[in-house]
């Protein structure tokens, strides 16, 4: 690529403006609609332009489109070079200050979304899992340890099969109502049982807090899985281990809809790829054979 046709392609404001928010964040057409209360239409025909001189990206997945900047190459040594100045502009911080207002009403959503759930959690995850049991499967390749924590714990089903490896174990959801239900669910049966609300990305946890943390049928439902794979990297001593369990890549589009998920499972490049880039070296991989034709990917990992 010519360096002119990334002058040519940010001689728009608009086009500047899209950038700079997706240098930010992954958004997909909808969120940057909404954000900059522009047409569809206009803004498509701009992300085109910005994906065709190779500032930016687009990821498919089932019928959605997902656009962010690129994050190698010739590409992204000009998007370094310039992003001082977008710091500068009153309108491009404003915008960022609107994707932060986004982002916050979407985890508000999201949780709302879930505490409607937590009555029918239980059966919900039996119509996608069926009689695989998952909670066993990760139970078995855990090694004896101290502290493990279940990291989106929801009502609390892996907590037992994790007490048979740990002496303590914290169980981190951002549903109230989940983390209810599993409250009610151990109530004077285990004090090894610690329970906390908290976001993936965010967890509410001290550094090295935890000897090894599970993440089951999780990673889907968040906007950035990796970011949740970098925060767990925190959480987990040296030299401890990240149990990973999600969906394979799928097209089940309804799945966004029914049960909340942001992503249509993922590929095994992706998953390493996040893994490997956070520092974990990964240990053991497995599949197993879910409902409606779906596959879960299994992953162990190591702290280096």
């Amino acid at each position: 690529m010519i360096p002119v046709e990334y002058f040519k392609a940010l001689a728009d404001e608009t086009r500047v403006r899209i950038l700079n928010l997706l240098i930010f964040r992954e958004f997909n057409v909808n969120e940057l609609v909404d954000m900059l209360a522009m047409g569809q239409s206009r803004i498509s025909r701009h992300l085109k332009i910005l994906v065709d001189c190779g500032l930016i990206t687009c990821r498919r997945d089932g019928l959605w489109a997902f656009y962010s900047a690129v994050e190698s190459g010739q590409g992204k040594r000009f998007i370094d070079s310039i992003r001082y100045m977008f710091k500068e502009s009153r309108t491009l911080k404003g915008d960022i200050s609107a994707a932060r207002k986004a982002i916050n009403e979407s985890h508000k959503r999201a949780i709302r979304f879930f505490d409607s759930m937590a009555e029918d959690w239980d059966s919900i995850k039996r119509d996608i899992i069926g009689g695989t049991d998952l909670a066993g499967e990760i139970g078995m390749r855990l090694n004896p340890c101290r502290v493990a924590v279940d990291l989106g714990c929801g009502t609390g089903d892996l907590l037992p099969p994790l007490l048979g490896s740990a002496e303590k174990v914290i169980g981190v959801d951002n549903s109230p109502e989940m983390l209810k239900k599993a409250e009610l669910r151990f109530t004077g049966s285990d004090d090894r049982i610690d329970l906390r609300i908290g976001q993936l990305e965010h967890l509410p946890m001290r550094d090295g807090e935890a000897d090894c943390a599970v993440i089951n049928m999780v990673l889907h439902h968040l906007p950035e899985p990796a970011s949740g794979i970098v925060e767990s990297f925190r959480v987990i001593r040296d030299s401890g281990y990240l149990a990973i369990v999600d969906l394979e890549k799928h097209n089940l589009e309804s799945m966004r809809s029914r049960y909340g998920d942001r992503w249509l499972g993922f590929t095994k490049k992706e998953i390493e790829g996040w893994l490997t880039g956070a520092g974990y070296t990964i240990q053991e991989s497995a599949r197993f054979d879910l409902k409606k034709g779906l596959k879960a990917i299994f992953y162990l990992s190591r702290k280096a």
